[in-house]
């Protein structure tokens, strides 16, 4: 895990300029995001991980390692959804996990070029993939790539802890969620993890 170094420039001036932040900031103190891991590998065990327990995602993990060998673009195109299944995959993963090869293999998606393109463009070629959603995109961009100015609105953690620290409890809309996020330009990853942090005392690391 590495400390983006954007961090603690964040941290105050959010505190600065928000009461609940500075309160969260002041709590959290110490307490920092980071990435780790490439690409390709952070993408397909996000797939991979999708609507099944952490213990399942992990035994199946471990089985395509095994058969594969190394979890790279070429190897797993150098398979089929027969093989990828029998590590444990439901044929739509598998297809997904292709689909994602394909584009980390054919250049769609070149992480040499990412630090040229900005946030929304970003996300839309990853949701270009199969299995990507907007959700799996924005946190990849927060986890992966410490990009520092993401608001994911649909996250249901997010969702709970705003209507927590901003509205006593009661749902916000997602436009007034876009209201209150636009006082932390540009650094609404590091709010929204503060936020997160606020629910739960664990460190933060995105779902699979």
């Amino acid at each position: 895990m590495t400390t983006p170094p954007y961090w603690k420039q964040a941290s105050r001036e959010l505190a600065a300029r928000d009461e609940v932040m500075r309160r969260l900031v002041r709590r959290g103190d110490g307490l920092e995001l980071g990435s780790r891991g490439d690409a390709f590998t952070t993408l397909a065990r996000s797939m991979v991980g999708q609507q099944i327990s952490v213990k399942a995602a992990q035994t199946v993990w471990q089985r395509l390692i095994a058969d594969l060998g190394a979890m790279a673009p070429a190897a797993v195109l150098a398979a089929d959804i027969a093989r990828l299944r029998a590590c444990g995959l439901s044929g739509q993963k598998a297809g997904y996990i292709l689909d994602l090869a394909n584009h980390f293999a054919s250049g769609a998606l070149d992480p040499a070029h990412w630090h040229d393109v900005d946030d929304e463009t970003l996300i839309a070629q990853l949701t270009e993939v199969k299995g990507i959603g907007r959700w799996t995109a924005e946190m990849f961009l927060i986890f992966y790539l410490a990009r520092p100015d993401v608001l994911p609105i649909a996250d249901v953690g997010l969702q709970r802890a705003m209507r927590l620290q901003y509205n006593k409890g009661k749902p916000l809309t997602p436009a007034r969620m876009t209201r209150i996020g636009k006082t932390w330009a540009p650094w609404r990853s590091v709010a929204t993890w503060y936020l997160w942090r606020s629910l739960d005392a664990a460190p933060v690391t995105p779902e699979a």
